[in-house]
């Protein structure tokens, strides 16, 4: 069974550009090992309303999903099985309901699941 492989983008505090450039690099190079499984760590903020880190990492998710390279994105808010397409998505990949946030409602993380790769 695969796991999942926790990214922790917001633990040096870098400025938005360095992270967008960090992640895009750690999901080609995920994607590249074979893993289909992410947990990206971003952080809420500390505005009360999300932070720019957090938007900034969400709007580049979203880039590499339209791009192919990532299957699903799950916003940690989203990350239980409330809603039918999470629902759906937790049905096909049931080592997602293990992690520690899941149902955790944190909106300071964002699950994704890669696209796979063809070898």
């Amino acid at each position: 069974m695969s796991r999942i492989k926790i990214l922790n983008i917001k633990s040096d505090l870098p400025k938005v550009e360095e992270a967008r450039e960090r992640l895009k690099k750690e999901l080609i190079q995920a994607y590249n090992n074979g893993e289909r499984f992410l947990k990206i760590i971003h952080g809420y903020g500390s505005s009360g309303v999300g932070g720019k880190l957090r938007q900034a990492i969400r709007k580049s998710l979203i880039l590499r999903q339209k791009e192919g390279l990532i299957e699903h994105i799950i916003f940690g808010e989203k990350f239980n099985n409330l809603n039918d397409q999470i629902e759906f998505i937790l049905k096909n990949f049931p080592i997602l309901r293990c992690d520690s946030d899941y149902k955790k409602n944190n909106e300071g993380i964002t699950v994704v699941i890669l696209t796979k790769k063809i070898t």
